[in-house]
């Protein structure tokens, strides 16, 4: 199996699903004949079951095999906008580590997405419905349990010395009115770049930067 065919497989577990466009953008997008390249791929790795697809949709979605989901999941849109938001992340600076819904046990968050960018943690919410403020409280103090548990100081990606707790990016075009805390920091924002435009302005994420080296992408 080639490097590229492997890379593909590696992106459909992590992300549960991808369309042949996403596939195109991360796999084919500096080929002359970017999408026959994609389809004679995509093809092979079906034939040969690694893969599946939901053919009624278009462009088609694309499952690794055994699929980890449904094919007509109602989750679907929802990891599909995870796979737009990484893609957005590539046009301005690769991520160090993404983990998609990574588990951090009973009582505290689950956020969308945990990832090492520009040398800093975040978790990240990416939110397609408007919540009640009841959940969005919920939502918040799942985050602050988890801080007041001291957990996340012993994740391999912590710098030596001082310990450093995620910032929240909450990717929302809703506005909420958040509980407030010290070291538990949402930004609400409307895409990646709206959050690189107040960040930047603030500096806040140019304080201590954790250690990346050795960092894998691992799979939640």
């Amino acid at each position: 199996m080639r490097k590229r065919d492997k890379n593909i497989l590696a992106d459909l577990d992590r992300f549960r699903c991808m369309t042949r466009n996403d596939i195109i953008d991360l796999h084919f997008s500096g080929l002359k004949n970017p999408v026959t390249c994609c389809n004679t791929v995509m093809k092979r790795l079906r034939r040969d079951g690694h893969i599946e697809v939901n053919a009624a949709q278009q462009p088609y979605t694309y499952f690794s095999s055994p699929t980890p989901i449904k094919k007509d999941s109602a989750k679907i849109p929802h990891f599909l906008k995870i796979v737009e938001f990484y893609k957005s992340l590539l046009n301005i600076e690769p991520p160090q580590d993404f983990i998609v819904e990574p588990k951090y046990g009973k009582g505290y968050m689950e956020p969308d997405t945990f990832m090492i960018w520009k040398r800093a943690p975040f978790f990240v919410e990416i939110q397609r419905s408007i919540y009640s403020e009841k959940i969005m409280n919920e939502k918040f103090n799942r985050y602050v349990s988890y801080y007041m548990s001291n957990e996340w100081q012993h994740e391999h990606w912590q710098p030596e010395g001082k310990k450093v707790f995620p910032k929240i990016i909450l990717i929302t075009d809703t506005r909420y009115t958040l509980p407030q805390h010290s070291a538990v920091q949402f930004f609400q924002v409307q895409n990646i770049k709206h959050f690189l435009s107040f960040a930047f302005r603030t500096q806040d994420i140019k304080k201590t930067p954790p250690k990346t080296e050795g960092i894998k992408v691992s799979i939640g």
